[in-house]
């Protein structure tokens, strides 16, 4: 109630909490988990048929002939079930625009209908859907994983690489998405 009597309310689309309140709080963190918040990552968005997806951070690009990929997932995830069954995938980086994509992806916003409702249209690819907006995407062959940490080390070979425009990367750092200006 305002000192006046009268009653106000949030503008629609206010927040609850301004931070995440079931996040561990920062002193409480392993230096390891302190350290790998310091390493800024492009966000990429990794799907397979089925359709499954999930948002990764943790993915890296050797050159070479064939390029190799290598990303760490979640074992316990759809898109590992759904990569691990069809042997392949895709990975699309992702750009500013593509915020609530991503937290859909990683869970963190709910998806009714599911993960491929909303948000655009989707490209079919026989690697997995790749959003219809994003124009750099690539399709690996699963070679294997491996128990890496808490997750499994996924390693592919590309098999097929899209370069579209050069947009601005979706970063994660510090627990936050930043964008490159």
């Amino acid at each position: 109630m305002n000192e006046d009597g009268s009653v106000s309310f949030p503008e629609p689309g206010a927040r609850i909490h301004g931070t995440d309140p079931f996040a561990t709080p920062g002193v409480a963190r392993s230096p390891v988990r302190q350290l790998r918040g310091r390493l800024a990552s492009t966000v990429t968005l990794w799907t397979a048929p089925g359709p499954a997806g999930l948002t990764v951070s943790s993915t890296v690009v050797a050159g070479g002939e064939p390029g190799r990929l290598l990303g760490i997932v979640d074992d316990e995830s759809d898109l590992w079930a759904a990569a691990s069954a069809a042997g392949r995938f895709a990975v699309a980086p992702l750009a500013a625009a593509h915020k609530q994509l991503a937290d859909r992806f990683a869970g963190i916003l709910p998806a009714p209908g599911g993960l491929f409702r909303g948000d655009g249209d989707w490209t079919g690819t026989p690697y997995g859907p790749v959003p219809a907006g994003v124009g750099t995407w690539v399709g690996c062959r699963l070679d294997g994983a491996r128990e890496f940490g808490w997750g499994l080390l996924v390693e592919a070979t590309i098999e097929t690489i899209e370069v579209g425009p050069d947009e601005s990367p979706l970063i994660h750092f510090r627990g936050r998405y930043r964008e490159l200006r």
